[in-house]
């Protein structure tokens, strides 16, 4: 076997492995928290869902500019192999976190993750920047297009398998991935060899503390945004935040400072004079915080309201909710590949750009439907979001990585998906506020008038009214009826008509569902936006261009070692 093809199964078997463990648990929540025993309505616990959905992105956002250099400096190759290494322990110690812990064993599943953050942040920053290493020029979009695939399929497989591993045991979500990472860290040990030449560089600390701390203030600063403070039900009012906030941007502004005048920066600035390389990331930054939470919100959508209604138990809404999410990855899988190989053939602008387009039309079409929707309809609308994802995936990553030096690949990676990463922790602070505000909003009202109508007392009803619209909208993701809210002297005196409204499938999904389609409506049009503006900047990376130092045309017009870039062939 071609090295080339060595490199990109290894890659993809890690892009399976990432992709598997990011949809599982996203899907398999509901039943981890009832493993765990956590009471959605109590106090304080919305924050342990925020950090087992966020903390692992946080981490990621944190240390992956920092990995790509410490990568391009100790080896891409055996940083690449301890990220399969950790990701493994991290997954061990994951999957013997006991049942029935309450907010210890939540504490524990934050903390592992983060662990395993760690891993998945060396494996991200030199998948990329080993394929990009292994392949010439011409076929770098199709090698990151294939790569896709592994991806979308680990999603399909996670989407499908946590569904069904969720009706066993929540452990298995994690145990499934110890196979992949075990027979990863083997065959990068035994098959992978270091291409790239080492940096003989210094380790830039300040510029990586300075970094780390910017990055670690606004990632908790956009968290705790949606934790009540108060008397408001978010959190932008906090001193806290404020705080996390200003610190932040003065710690970022040091950053650069720090690398416009050290000798031998953590990251090289002036990449972003580089057009292909700038626009790609903005456009990435862009689709990121458009789509982030958006497709986080569609599954509460399918799993807290239109399954319910459908007569699906909460046992069994992970699984389905996965099967409802296919045709958004198949569309990926069949538009990715052709995204990347006519990228290599035509250039990446007009595909990213195309992409961005069609996210966006399709984001539209979903503000059209009903909470409670027409499948065919929805599942069209899912499938082409997940071509204009195909579309654009492949063409922005093989533009941003060709804009490069072969010495900058890891670094500029990390970069890349630091930015990916902080658009996902801002997308979803800013859509959840805008769904919980609006919940607040609507959803007391309704709360108690459809309580009055189901004969619940006029007493119990004004309680229900005021459980907390987070609360409310955790406890019907994990499928909590908020019954359990109340005291057990007021279930006695309740009628038992009035009780068994409340209990069943469908009270809490009519509830909320006009409240929750308004807000969401809302943050969709945001993201509409966000695309729209995303195609734009896709638009302007201009040119094909190509760094490479060792970059021959097909035409064999230039000789080798030309210095710079290469736009059309021409130096």
């Amino acid at each position: 076997m071609q090295y080339k093809w060595t490199v990109l199964t290894n890659t993809m078997l890690g892009a399976l492995m990432a992709s598997i463990n990011m949809n599982i648990v996203m899907v398999t929540l509901p039943t981890i928290f009832r493993g765990l025993n956590i009471n959605p309505f109590a106090a304080g616990e919305f924050t342990y869902l925020l950090w087992i959905l966020m903390g692992y992105s946080i981490v990621l956002a944190t240390i992956l500019v920092t990995f790509g250099r410490i990568s391009d400096i100790f080896g891409r190759v055996r940083m690449y192999t301890w990220g399969f290494i950790i990701f493994t322990i991290a997954s061990i110690l994951l999957s013997i976190v006991p049942s029935g812990t309450g907010n210890t064993g939540a504490l524990l599943l934050i903390i592992f993750r983060m662990v395993q953050a760690v891993g998945g942040g060396f494996l991200m920053v030199n998948s990329t920047a080993l394929i990009t290493d292994a392949f010439p020029v011409n076929e770098r979009g199709k090698a990151l297009g294939i790569n896709q695939i592994a991806f979308i399929v680990g999603s399909l497989f996670g989407l499908i398998l946590g569904g069904f591993l969720a009706g066993y045991d929540w452990h298995l979500v994690f145990i499934v991935n110890i196979p992949f990472a075990v027979a990863g860290t083997f065959w990068s040990i035994f098959m992978l060899k270091e291409k790239a030449e080492k940096q003989r560089i210094k380790m830039d600390y300040w510029g990586n503390i300075t970094l780390a701390l910017s990055l670690i203030l606004i990632s908790l600063g956009f968290t705790y945004t949606l934790e009540p403070y108060g008397s408001s039900q978010m959190g932008w009012g906090s001193p806290w935040v404020i705080a996390a906030f200003i610190l932040g941007i003065i710690f970022l502004i040091i950053f650069i400072i720090i690398e416009r005048r050290v000798k031998e920066p953590l990251f090289n600035l002036s990449l972003f004079k580089i057009r292909p390389f700038t626009y790609g990331n903005l456009s990435l930054l862009l689709s990121g915080l458009g789509r982030g939470a958006v497709m986080f919100l569609v599954i509460i959508w399918l799993q807290g309201i239109y399954l319910p209604l459908h007569g699906y138990s909460y046992t069994e809404t992970p699984f389905w909710a996965g099967i409802y999410m296919l045709p958004m990855l198949l569309g990926m899988v069949i538009f990715g590949p052709i995204g990347g190989a006519l990228t290599d053939k035509y250039g990446a602008r007009p595909f990213a750009t195309a992409g961005m387009i069609i996210t966006a039309v399709a984001l539209y079409l979903l503000t059209l439907l009903p909470y409670n929707f027409n499948l065919l309809e929805f599942e069209t609308i899912m499938f082409i979001i997940g071509v204009g994802g195909g579309l654009f995936a492949s063409p922005n990553t093989t533009a941003i990585m060709n804009a490069v030096s072969s010495k900058d690949r890891a670094s500029a990676n990390g970069m890349r998906m630091t930015i990916n990463n902080i658009a996902a922790t801002i997308s979803m602070a800013i859509f959840f506020s805008i769904a919980i505000t609006i919940f607040s909003n609507n959803l007391p009202s309704a709360m108690l008038k459809g309580a009055l109508n189901a004969g619940v007392p006029g007493p119990i009803a004004a309680i229900l009214s005021k459980i907390p619209a987070s609360g409310l909208l955790f406890g019907a993701f994990l499928g909590v009826n908020p019954v359990s809210a109340l005291p057990s002297q007021l279930l006695s005196s309740m009628p038992v008509n009035a009780l068994k409204a409340l209990e069943s499938n469908t009270f809490i999904p009519n509830i909320i569902g006009p409240s929750f389609m308004t807000g969401l409506s809302y943050s969709i049009y945001i993201a509409v936006a966000l695309s729209i503006l995303g195609a734009v900047f896709s638009a302007l990376m201009g040119e094909r261009y190509v760094h490479e130092e060792h970059y021959v045309p097909e035409n064999n017009e230039m000789p080798k070692n030309v210095p710079g870039g290469v736009k059309n062939g021409k130096p």
